[in-house]
């Protein structure tokens, strides 16, 4: 048994706010400015009640809270303990975190290469000991030794398991194992579902602005792309009806309503059921692509279309294991109605026998153990900090030349830039001074009609490593 350990802390509750949750912030203060670091033990709940002169249920309840946010970890029968993995503030990239803010590129010097991606996670938050040993039991595995001939297309059945369970509760869905295919990543997804419903001439609409590499698995898997535009409210489902009322050949719509890409606007309610009413009665399918639900960091979640829709109504849903833990593990998924799934099986057979076994096992081993979504929590909140530090480094470096709406979630900033600045010509000067930006130009069909925009990909960066990418912004303005 540890000792119990003293905390003097100052709890000034705001406006209408529960003690509990002023207590929770404080806590998170002390963490923030080093005061309580990694493994540190916190008193136990009475013990911190009578210092504080609280309830001991209100203390109870903000050790609750912030252990579900990832900050506190309570081991059995040892008591509570600030978070292991949370990274130490007394580090370098935090000590000199005041000082990156304003630094000045210097010319006379080589510039390190930086890219603001189009929303990649961070592979350096990969809990790469953890994730190594859930490979090697993968490895030793009967499930793997006895199995390991050529296995189900559609994917491990043990990952399939595990992840009805994971989207059935984090996502609303209903659906078992045998709803689900695994893929090599989402790309493949993308055109495995395309495939699976596109005969000569079909149509499939799409989002403009939106995702390029959606676009390009659809002409490969034989159908034609109709841009539908996005508006500060997503997918234009009226301009969607037009289509589908005058052409015959539109048999989908592919769309991101979570998050768009690359805007970052979410579908609302009513656009939302305006869009099932559209798919029911012109008999179009479905493709939502729900590429980072993970990352919500404001206001409740949003359940993704598949959740909310009636069993007549066919929905492809596309997610990925990537986002969660680095591009580099490639590893998506689909679930689709019984027929258009076994579609997509058969065309993945003549591409790609089977998924990566091993892999998938580990990956089955890390849901279920609950390893994956404590790291999602962790990375939520990392990258929750790197969006507000973004935005202020925008707001107060290049606040006069654009503007954006504070995304929800996600792991990108849309930056729309003031009017005569050209967006392609900035990207192209940043280039020069080794940063990589991706312009308007990127996500539009119809490259006239590019808006004058970056999409700005936080999470991968640190907060030093932004503060850095603004300034070289900065200086390669046009």
């Amino acid at each position: 048994m540890r000792k119990s350990t003293a905390l003097a802390l100052e709890v000034s509750a705001r406006d209408r706010e529960p003690i509990f949750l002023a207590l929770a912030r404080s806590i998170i203060g002390e963490i923030e400015r080093g005061r309580l670091k990694p493994g540190s033990p916190l008193p136990g709940t009475r013990s911190l009640a009578q210092t504080l002169k609280l309830n001991r249920n209100t203390v109870d309840a903000a050790y609750h809270e912030l252990t579900m946010q990832g900050w506190l970890a309570a081991e059995p029968s040892r008591g509570t303990f600030v978070a292991h993995d949370l990274p130490d503030v007394s580090s370098p990239d935090k000590k000199n975190n005041a000082a990156h803010k304003q630094i000045p590129v210097n010319s006379n010097k080589p510039l390190i290469a930086l890219k603001f991606s189009d929303g990649a996670p961070d592979a350096r938050l990969l809990p790469t000991t953890t994730f190594a040993q859930a490979f090697r039991r993968a490895l030793n595995s009967a499930n793997f030794t006895y199995g390991s001939s050529y296995s189900d297309p559609s994917g491990s059945r043990s990952l399939r398991e595990t992840l009805s369970s994971y989207l059935n509760v984090e996502r609303g869905l209903v659906a078992t194992e045998n709803d689900i295919m695994i893929t090599r990543g989402s790309q493949m997804a993308l055109f495995l579902a395309a495939k699976a419903i596109t005969m000569p001439g079909t149509k499939i609409a799409v989002e403009r602005t939106g995702y390029p590499l959606a676009w390009s698995a659809f002409r490969a898997a034989g159908a034609e792309i109709l841009g539908i535009p996005v508006d500060e409210g997503g997918l234009d489902v009226d301009a969607l009806e037009e289509h589908a009322k005058r052409d015959p050949w539109l048999k989908a719509v592919y769309l991101t309503p979570h998050h768009q890409y690359p805007t970052t606007v979410t579908l609302g309610a009513a656009r939302r059921l305006r869009l099932f009413d559209i798919a029911r009665r012109y008999g179009l399918v479905i493709i939502e692509d729900d590429y980072d639900n993970e990352y919500r960091y404001d206001g409740r979640p949003v359940l993704p279309l598949i959740a909310r829709t009636s069993k007549d109504q066919p929905v492809i849903y596309l997610g990925s294991l990537s986002k969660v833990l680095t591009p580099g593990i490639r590893v998506g998924y689909a679930v689709a109605p019984a027929d258009i799934l076994q579609r997509m099986i058969r065309h993945r057979e003549a591409i790609d026998r089977q998924g990566d076994l091993p892999l998938e096992l580990a990956l089955s081993d890390l849901l279920a153990d609950g390893t994956i979504k404590r790291h999602a929590r962790k990375a939520r909140r990392i990258y929750h900090a790197r969006r507000d530090f973004l935005a202020e480094q925008l707001q107060n470096v290049l606040g006069h030349d654009g503007q954006f709406t504070l995304p929800a979630g996600g792991l990108a900033i849309w930056f729309r830039l003031n009017h005569g600045l050209d967006a392609q010509q900035w990207a192209e000067n940043a280039a020069r001074c080794g940063l990589s930006v991706l312009p308007g130009t990127h996500f539009e069909l119809d490259k006239s009609k590019a808006p004058a925009a970056f999409r700005l990909g936080f999470a991968s960066l640190t907060e030093a490593e932004i503060a850095r990418a603004v300034q070289i912004l900065a200086r390669s303005k046009p």
